[in-house]
C-alpha cells in the first residue's frame, strides 16, 4: 500500500509540477515581449509533456532504459487512442489542415526513425542527439510560422491567455520565478517517486520495467494531455485538442527520448519485444491518424470510439501476455483480421472523401 500511495502522490507532483513549470515559463517569456502564438506553440504545447522529460530522464540516469522507453512508446499510444478517442467521444474534432500536411508526417518520421535506430538493440548518444536535434530544428520553424500569423483571433486568445496583466513588475518575476522553480522541484520529486514505486511494482509482480511503463507510468505522465485535450473539447476549442496531442506526440519521440538517450551512460537499451510489437503498434497507430484526419478534417465520435477500441485491445494483449493467457493466441488471431479491415475501411473512407471533394470543385463555377 505504501508503494501505491508513493505512485498515486508522484503522478500528482507531476501534474501540478508541469502545470506551474508551464505558467511561470509562459508568463515570464510574455513579459520580455515574446510572442503569444510563440509561448503557446512551444512552451505550452511542449510544457504538458513535462511529465515525459522527468520520468524517462530519472529513469535513464537510473540504469531502467526499459521504463525510460516503455514511457515515451506508451505514453504516443495512450495520447493518440484514449485520449483523442475521450475526446473524440465528446465532441468531434476539427484537425487543423497543417497538422495532416506537416504535423503528422513529422510525428511517423520520427516513429519509424526510433525503429531504425533501435533495430540493433540500442538507442545510442549520437542517435539521441540526431533526435534532439530535429526537435530544435522543428521548434525554430514553429516559431518562424508562428509570426506569419495573421489571424486575430488566435493571438487575441493567446493574449488574453498569456499576456502579463501584472502592474508590479519586481512581484510578477518573483512569482514566475516561484512558479518554475517549483515546478521543476514537484517534477523531479514526482519522477522519482514514480519511477522507485514503478519499478517496485514490476518486481513484486514479476512484469518487466517496460510492461509498467508502458501502461501504469505512461498512463500517469500523460494526464495533463488528458487534461487539456478533454477540457479543450468540453470548451469548443477542438483544434487546440488535437494539435496538443499530435505536438506532445512529437516532442516525446525527439526531445524526451533524444535527450534520455544522451544522458544515459549508455544509451537507451531496445528490448526485442519493443522492436517486434510496441514500436510497431506506436507506428501503426500514428499511420491511422492520417486517413482519419484527412477524412473531412474531422474525428468523429465512430473515430473515437474506434480509438478507444484499440487501448483497450492493447492494453488487454499486454496484460495477457504478462501473464502468458491462455487466450492470448486467438485473441491474437482475432486482431490480425480486425486490423487489416480497419486499415481497408479507413483507406477507402480517405479516398471517398477526396473524390467528393474533387467532383464538388469539377461542379463548381468558376
Amino acid at each position: 500500500m505504501e508503494t501505491i500511495g508513493f505512485l498515486a502522490l508522484g503522478l500528482v507532483l507531476l501534474v501540478a509540477g508541469a502545470n506551474l513549470l508551464v505558467k511561470g515559463a509562459a508568463s515570464l517569456a510574455a513579459s520580455f515581449g515574446v510572442s503569444p502564438l510563440v509561448i503557446g506553440l512551444t512552451i505550452v504545447a511542449f510544457g504538458t509533456s513535462a511529465p515525459e522529460m522527468a520520468v524517462s530522464i530519472g529513469a535513464a540516469f537510473a540504469g531502467q532504459a526499459d521504463l525510460a522507453l516503455g514511457n515515451v512508446v506508451g505514453s504516443n499510444i495512450f495520447n493518440i487512442l484514449l485520449i483523442l478517442g475521450i475526446s473524440a467521444l465528446v465532441t468531434p474534432l476539427i484537425v487543423n489542415q497543417q497538422l495532416v500536411r506537416l504535423d503528422v508526417p513529422l510525428m511517423i518520421v520520427a516513429s519509424l526513425l526510433v525503429l531504425l535506430f533501435g533495430l540493433d538493440g540500442n538507442v545510442g548518444r549520437s542517435e539521441g542527439a540526431v533526435l534532439f536535434a530535429g526537435i530544435l530544428i522543428y521548434t525554430v520553424f514553429l516559431i518562424f510560422q508562428s509570426r506569419r500569423e495573421t489571424d486575430a483571433d488566435v493571438r487575441a486568445d493567446y493574449a488574453a491567455e498569456y499576456a502579463d496583466k501584472d502592474t508590479d513588475g519586481s512581484i510578477h518575476y518573483l512569482r514566475d520565478g516561484a512558479s518554475i522553480f517549483g515546478g521543476l522541484f514537484l517534477l523531479v520529486l514526482g519522477s522519482q517517486w514514480l519511477v522507485g514505486s514503478a519499478i517496485t511494482i514490476a518486481q513484486y509482480f514479476g512484469v518487466s520495467e517496460l510492461i509498467i511503463g508502458l501502461t501504469i507510468v505512461a498512463a500517469g505522465t500523460s494526464l495533463p494531455e488528458l487534461a487539456t485535450s478533454v477540457i479543450a473539447a468540453i470548451r469548443g476549442e477542438r483544434d487546440i485538442a488535437v494539435g496538443n496531442i499530435v505536438g506532445s506526440n512529437i516532442f516525446n519521440l525527439l526531445s524526451v527520448l533524444g535527450l534520455s538517450s544522451i544522458v544515459a551512460p549508455s544509451g537507451i537499451a531496445v528490448p526485442a519485444v519493443a522492436i517486434s510489437f510496441d514500436i510497431p503498434v506506436m507506428i501503426g497507430v500514428a499511420l491511422m491518424c492520417l486517413p482519419i484526419f484527412f477524412s473531412g478534417y474531422v474525428i468523429s465520435r465512430w473515430n473515437g470510439a474506434l480509438f478507444l477500441f484499440y487501448y483497450v485491445a492493447y492494453t488487454a494483449y499486454l496484460i495477457m501476455a504478462a501473464t502468458q493467457h491462455d487466450a492470448m493466441n486467438d485473441f491474437s488471431m482475432v486482431m490480425l483480421v480486425v486490423m487489416p479491415l480497419t486499415a481497408i475501411a479507413l483507406i477507402l473512407s480517405a479516398y471517398r472523401y477526396h473524390q467528393l471533394k474533387l467532383k464538388s470543385r469539377a461542379q463548381t463555377p468558376l
